[in-house]
């Protein structure tokens, strides 16, 4: 029912003559926000290809409506996000290779500890973020504390942070302003118990073809530099990883890894040092089941750790989460989002090699965010 329905049905006479009146004519409607975007696929031949995606304006997956014949891309330029687009196409840096098989075995599991975080952000932008985590095992509490304010004009991002070790850390962003795609932080500790104080100038840039980040301790005595890069073509990724310490003189890290990543698709292979070997693979099976399979093995050992892991989304609120290696350590996890903004972690570590001997262990974790 329209508007001037609407009032039609009051019994005024005067509107509803007006409103017939009007009703030969089309009121224009507004259209509800979609995004869209281009992603990369693989074809049924096996082929790498591209399809669209779209969301609403809360960022849910929806099914894209047709475009009418007086429409093209060209029409949504305001909603559909070129650069966006730049960050969907970019590779992953060479930290986050293999991170989707790592997220199953890693995401909803919080052994052997009490946790809880808490998110919040404040009327003017600043972003503070709190967490306190009891260990079972040593009765160790650890807690943190950090404040985020950003200056978008300039490209600007301040972060505070302290924790109960007494160590205070400080950093400062800058992104997108130097060059397109750059990233530069710099990085520093103070520990006033010690007067020990560190310092890190990081950097890092990516386009559709190469990401690259370094890391420079600023050490007088002789810095530590890192760097890290990664080239991708048609959903394959190759990956270099190299650190240089200038005190010794020498390269402490030199590793290596391989990859093919689509979007419900991950394989990835790494070598550290020539003697540590290491390979995922990541499937979404469907819109409710993600898999993973992961394997280590260091050279004149063998002891080979091979592990399978799951999460399945019984709803949009709540998720299951295991995970079990060849030696027969079990791990359970559920989430449950008790409301918006509050998520609920329940975790268990079994170790079924030894199950009647105890020794197992048990997890809380509550996140609770605006």
């Amino acid at each position: 029912m329209s508007f001037f329905e609407y009032i039609c049905e009051l019994k005024n006479t005067v509107i509803c003559n007006i409103v017939h009146f009007w009703s030969p004519f089309k009121i224009p409607t507004v259209k509800a926000t979609i995004r869209r975007e281009i992603i990369p696929c693989i074809r049924s031949d096996g082929t790498l290809g591209e399809k669209m995606i779209c969301e609403d304006e809360n960022g849910n997956r929806i099914d894209c409506p047709l475009l009418t014949e007086d429409e093209d891309y060209d029409d949504h330029d305001d909603i559909f996000n070129f650069e966006q687009l730049h960050t969907i196409m970019a590779p992953p840096y060479y930290a986050d290779l293999g991170k989707k098989a790592n997220d199953v075995f890693g995401k909803g599991y919080h052994f052997g500890v009490f946790k809880l975080d808490l998110k919040t952000k404040s009327e003017s932008g600043v972003e503070f973020s709190s967490g306190i985590t009891s260990n079972q095992e040593s009765g160790k509490v650890f807690g943190s504390l950090s404040s985020k304010y950003a200056v978008k004009d300039y490209g600007l991002t301040f972060t505070e942070k302290w924790n109960t070790d007494n160590t205070l850390a400080t950093d400062i962003t800058i992104q997108d302003k130097i060059a397109a795609g750059l990233k530069v932080t710099l990085e520093g500790t103070f520990a006033p118990q010690t007067g020990s104080k560190t310092g890190k100038l990081k950097s890092s840039f990516a386009n559709d073809t190469v990401a690259i980040n370094t890391n420079l301790d600023l050490d007088l005595a002789g810095p530590i530099v890192d760097v890290a890069a990664v080239l991708k073509y048609q959903g394959w990724l190759a990956g270099v990883h190299t650190q240089f310490d200038s005190q010794k003189a020498k390269f402490a890290k030199n590793n290596f890894a391989l990859g093919y990543q689509t979007n419900d698709f991950a394989l990835h292979t790494n070598v550290d040092n020539g003697k540590d070997f290491g390979g995922s693979i990541y499937q979404k099976v469907s819109d409710k089941l993600d898999c993973g399979v992961s394997m280590k093995w260091t050279s004149g050992s063998s002891d080979t750790l091979f592990g399978v892991g799951a999460k399945f989304a019984l709803d949009q609120d709540a998720s299951l989460h295991a995970k079990i290696n060849n030696k027969s350590l079990i791990g359970l996890g559920y989430q449950q989002k008790l409301r918006p903004g509050v998520t609920l972690t329940l975790s268990a570590a079994i170790d079924g090699q030894n199950f009647n001997a105890g020794g197992h262990k048990v997890g809380v974790a509550l996140e609770l965010e605006p």
